[in-house]
């Protein structure tokens, strides 16, 4: 059934009668792509009992064409296969490629070999038995038994990562950024790169230690013969840094030229490792029965270099004449016996002992204990008497051996640290290996096992066979100048030497290697812009430009030239690549995330983060310094990839523990409403779409940037008319509109759509469910209907209002906008200018708070505030203003106070009139809008009633008709309807409606229990006899009154705030609310109206 399905597939592909839609498919072993016409598809299922499936099978495929695709799966390393596409795709095409041979590697050779010979190098050879007689073999043992168990967990995290599905190669780099993100992947990605780096140039100054202290001395192109302290000291870092240059450009080349010889020679390398290692654990069994001879000379306590005499003594005996030695030349004046010498030469005994004891002679008691020394000081045998004067200074100190750097506890873990990295050698070669997810986990634990068992048997057979003078002579002066471990070594040790050497130089050039294909992988996933010109190389794909970067930075290690100061500083990447392991194992498990599944089942989360916690401490313990300049370069990379870096979704647990930080934080929002003192605006911004879905007033995503700048919570909203399963289409593109243009004005939040089958519903949804849990919006924001007055706007003016009594009934502020296209945009500033707030009615703070929070924005902050209150007759304006200045000074907001008086002044004719005009164009729209409504609602009851009853609806109806011909008749001339009215209406009084009026005209504000009664009544009347509701006179009074005082003061304001009255109780009188609201703010240019959602949002308290 296998090759029926892909035969058909093949073929389907092949053929030229082959009807497709022309579109790729993805290409994925989950997805069938072959493109067939249905009755292929017929053809195809038929008789398989797939029939009621085929519809679905491009994007479902059968589960025997699934196994088909996964059994002929290669096990390519993802990111190489993404690269080769990518290349393939960038440069056209190639010639095709050799198959891809199946890995063969094994455990051993696969993970545990390069694992042991990453790991072992060259502080075990140059730095472990310094280390043994600085820090004692308890201070030492403590050491590695830290660092081996920082490893061991860290080995432990990445097996569980490494066993959880294929992992692709590029070890710790993409483990960390397929677990953590791309941010945190580019960052520890880098530092690893680093790290690796400075590893290779501390390898190539252990190889140039070698050779110039150990082999051929003479070679050196500074003389340090006859120099005593710095300028010894610039003697031999110049000539470090000169060789180390050579062979750092060396290895270069070889890296260059041919890699695949490195690779080669990788075995030759290895095995050096093992036979100086072997060599060192032979020697120490040979010491327990015939210890090798290396004596030391003791002059008192103080060790002697052995270059500054030929014979242990001062004098010696030849044919029964006493004679002096060459010692005695070193601290006398004269060779003669009654020479001038120094001190201590005079007061103190020469002593020989041998350097090695041997396993046997007990000398473990004496180096159990550390002993620090301070840079220069002579290095000294415990337990031997000495007489030295304190007031006389040391002279001819170069003949002695001095301590060449200050040492402690700290500074041993970080030289010690880099021999026990190398754990991701294993992980690295995972597409060369049989079975990754179970080579990985043993190979790479027994690797460590193995390390660290040699590491402390060392530290312990080190302390037990050799001379503390001689752990504490780091390159050996005491005992002619040899390799201190290179002593214990059988049967010479020059196996030491060469061995070491060349496994230096083998470690250097694998970290050549490594490292620039390291940049090259990141450079590739494009996720740190600009170091994507490394990702390109050879036509082999050799990474070049990255070899050429990592060789720059290599340097930069050999110019420091000592290599106890390049140790802590790779110490330190590869310490915070390693906590980000653990951190990446443990925050998978503590998620429980559903792809979570490691084979390796020895792991937990407590293990991660004490691992991680060990990191962290280690790194501290070092060098606090290296320590947070390394963490400044990873946050620094963290940041620039989270605001500059290509997006990518790796499905990474950053994600999953922000999902759950977010529903910790929602369930605590839950438990009360926020204190007045974090009232903050979270804004729902309702905007409109045109017939192309695009937002008809991007102004009012400017002004909520501006209103926010950038905190809290920001939902823009819109509606979409129709029904879900016909308009998904469009409200996907609503969406990329909205979205595109949040990011455009650099608003934070995020957008809604809902559909809805009228726009009306839609909004009131956007109101109600809005938000999640406790983070909701309570603040409404929404554009004044600018055409309200047009008969085609009759229902958008409708639905503001039901927004308005919506946002009132759900205690939300509601924000409007008057003119919103005038408004400035992100990018304008004012230089100068007021922004002035009418406080009239208590609307718990927002007209304080809003001016506030918009001149924290720059387009606002050269604007200064000022604040009107209106003072009645009977209000002492002075004391007013002097409360309202208090109040502000107690919130602390800086503005100017004025209070507005407004006496009581009889109603103008304009007004009256005005008022007239507007309740007999409402009372017109009214009868036009109701009888339609009617017919619709009262059909039924016109079905049942008696004809009597259905001959008055149809009177009723076409009087309604004449009334809205006329009505038509008057909106096209508005200056004679003005002129009409007030000639019917010239011998109306200015004073109160008569007592003739009829009950159910003009009650708009008022909630009118008669007013479905008197529909009919009202819509027979003759709308020109109508007398005005003395009610809507006082409140077209009011608004006119404040209209001019605030033209008067506010008319150069770059904005006004101003508080927006409430809505009318009932549905009748709905235009004369807005006509009131446009009659207030005429004549301005910006306003804010603003309505408090009923608690307080500011306080004076702290």
């Amino acid at each position: 059934m296998l090759n029926n399905v892909t035969t058909d597939c093949e073929e389907g592909e092949g053929s030229p009668n082959n009807q497709g839609d022309g579109n790729p498919k993805e290409s994925s072993p989950f997805i069938n792509s072959c493109a067939s016409s249905d009755l292929e598809k017929s053809q195809q299922y038929d008789g398989k009992n797939m029939a009621l499936f085929e519809e679905e099978m491009d994007t479902s495929p059968m589960v025997s064409s699934l196994l088909s695709s996964l059994a002929n799966y290669s096990n390519l390393p993802t990111g190489s296969k993404e690269h080769e596409e990518a290349e393939n795709n960038e440069e056209g095409t190639r010639p095709s490629k050799k198959p891809i041979k199946a890995p063969q590697l094994g455990t051993l050779m696969g993970v545990y070999l390069p694992c042991i010979q990453n790991i072992f190098g060259v502080i075990l050879f140059l730095r472990m038995t310094w280390m043994v007689g600085i820090g004692g073999v308890l201070g030492s043992f403590i050491i590695v038994f830290m660092c081996c168990s920082t490893t061991m967990l860290t080995a432990i995290s990445m097996s569980a990562i490494a066993t959880n599905g294929v992992v692709p190669a590029g070890g710790s780099y993409y483990m960390i950024s397929r677990s953590l993100g791309p941010e945190f992947g580019g960052a520890v990605g880098i530092c690893f790169y680093l790290g690796t780096t400075f590893a290779g140039a501390m390898y190539i100054l252990g190889c140039i230690e070698i050779l110039l202290i150990y082999i051929v001395p003479q070679a050196a192109i500074f003389k340090i013969e006859g120099l005593e302290g710095l300028e010894a000291e610039a003697a031999l870092l110049n000539n470090m840094r000169v060789y180390g240059t050579i062979v750092l450009s060396f290895m270069a080349l070889v890296v260059f030229v041919g890699v695949k010889y490195v690779n080669k020679l990788a075995l030759v390398f290895l095995a050096c490792v093992i036979l100086s290692i072997l060599a060192v654990y032979v020697g120490v069994i040979k010491t327990a029965f015939d210890p090798p001879v290396f004596p030391v000379c003791l002059l008192g306590n103080r060790t002697l270099v052995s270059k500054g005499y030929d014979v242990c003594a001062k004098v010696i005996e030849i044919d029964n004449e006493t004679v002096t030695t060459q010692l005695w030349r070193s601290f006398c004046d004269s060779d003669y016996i009654n020479a001038t010498c120094d001190d201590y030469f005079r007061d103190n005994n020469i002593t020989e002992i041998q350097g090695i004891p041997g396993v046997t002679s007990g000398i473990l008691a004496e180096n159990l204990f550390g002993n620090y020394l301070e840079k220069g000081v002579i290095v000294e045998k415990r337990g031997l008497a000495s007489q030295a004067d304190p007031d006389s200074s040391a002279s001819s100190t170069n003949r002695f051996v001095l301590a060449d750097i200050t040492s402690f506890f700290t500074l041993l873990v970080g030289i010690y640290f880099p021999s026990v990295t190398g754990i991701m050698a294993g992980s690295n070669r995972s597409g060369d290996l049989r079975d990754a997810q179970k080579s990985i986990p043993i190979g790479t634990i027994a690797a460590i096992t193995t390390t660290s068992a040699v590491y402390m048997s060392c530290v312990v057979l080190f302390g037990a066979c050799i001379e503390g003078v001689v752990l504490r002579d780091k390159f050996g002066e005491g005992v002619n100048g040899n390799l201190v471990i290179g002593t214990l070594a059988w049967p010479s040790p020059w196996v030491i030497v060469f061995g070491s050497f060349f496994s230096t130089c083998g470690a250097g050039l694998q970290s050549l290697t490594g490292a620039p294909r390291l940049l090259q992988a990141i450079s590739r996933d494009g996720i740190i812009p600009f170091l994507r010109v490394f990702g390109h190389g050879k036509a082999n794909g050799e990474p070049t430009w990255a070899l050429l970067l990592t060789a720059s930075i290599c340097e930069i290690g050999i110019i420091i030239a000592s290599l106890d100061a390049v140790a802590p500083i790779l110490s330190m990447f590869f310490l915070m690549c390693y906590m980000f392991v653990n951190l990446a194992c443990a925050l998978q498990t503590l998620l429980r995330t559903p792809n979570w599944r490691p084979r390796f089942k020895f792991y937990h989360w407590a293990l991660s983060f004490l691992g991680m916690s060990l990191c962290l401490s280690l790194m501290f313990i070092c060098s606090w310094y290296y320590a947070i300049v390394a963490m400044g370069i990873a946050s620094c990379i963290y940041k620039y990839i989270e605001f500059c870096g290509a997006e990518k979704e790796w499905g990474d647990g950053i994600r999953g523990i922000s999902l759950s930080a977010a529903r910790f934080a929602l369930m605590r929002l839950e438990e009360g409403p926020p204190h007045t003192k974090n009232w903050r605006p979270q804004i729902l911004v309702l905007v409109s779409m045109d017939a192309e879905q695009n937002v008809e007033q991007p102004r009012l995503i400017s002004l909520t940037n501006q209103l926010k700048a950038g905190k809290g919570l920001t939902i823009v909203g819109t509606a979409v008319q129709g029904k879900f399963l016909d308009n998904y289409t469009e409200a996907q593109r609503a969406d990329q509109s909205l979205r595109k243009l949040m990011e455009t004005e650099k608003v934070k939040g995020f957008p809604q759509v809902v559909i809805s089958s009228n726009l009306r519903d839609g909004t009131s949804h956007l109101i109600q469910v809005g938000g999640l849990g406790g983070l909701k919006h309570n603040t409404v924001m929404v554009s004044w209907p600018h055409s309200w007055k047009q008969p085609e706007s009759h229902q958008q003016f409708r639905d503001f209002i039901e927004v308005v009594r919506e946002t009132t009934a759900a205690s939300l502020a509601l924000l409007v906008p008057k003119n919103i296209s005038s408004y400035p945009s992100n990018g304008e500033r004012f230089t100068e200018g007021h922004i002035d707030v009418w406080w009239i009615v208590h609307d718990g703070g927002m007209l304080m708070l809003l001016p506030f929070l918009l001149r924290q924005h720059k387009v606002w902050r050269k604007c200064k505030m000022r604040i009107f209150t209106v003072a009645q007759l009977d209000d002492n304006s002075i004391q007013m203003k002097k409360d309202v200045i208090t109040f502000l000074y107690h919130l602390r907001i800086d503005a100017q106070v004025e209070v507005v008086e407004m006496h009581d002044s009889d109603i103008s004719a304009y007004t009256y009139e005005k008022t007239l005009v507007m309740e007999q164009r409402s009372q017109i729209l009214k009868q036009m809008h109701l009888t339609k409504n009617e017919m619709e609602r009262e059909i039924q009851s016109i079905t049942d009633s008696s004809r009597g009853s259905i001959r008055r609806k149809k009177s009723f109806a076409s009087r309604s008709q004449h009334s809205t011909e006329e009505g038509a008749r008057v909106g096209e001339h508005p200056e004679e309807e003005v002129q009409l009215i007030h000639n019917k209406n010239a011998s109306t009084p200015t004073s109160p409606t008569s007592p003739t009026a009829p009950a159910g005209v003009g009650r708009t504000w008022t909630d009118n229990k008669e007013v479905h009664k008197g529909k009919n009544l009202e819509a027979g009347k003759d709308p020109f006899s109508m007398k005005p509701n003395q009610t809507d006179v006082r409140r077209m009074h009011t608004a006119l009154r404040l209209n001019e005082v605030i033209i008067k003061k506010s008319k150069e304001a770059k904005l006004v705030l101003l508080n927006m009255p409430g809505p009318p109780k009932n549905r009748t009188g709905e235009e004369n609310y807005m006509e009131f609201l446009e009659v207030l703010t005429e004549g301005l240019n910006r306003v804010l109206l603003v309505r408090g959602g009923g608690r307080e949002v500011i306080t004076i308290y702290s």
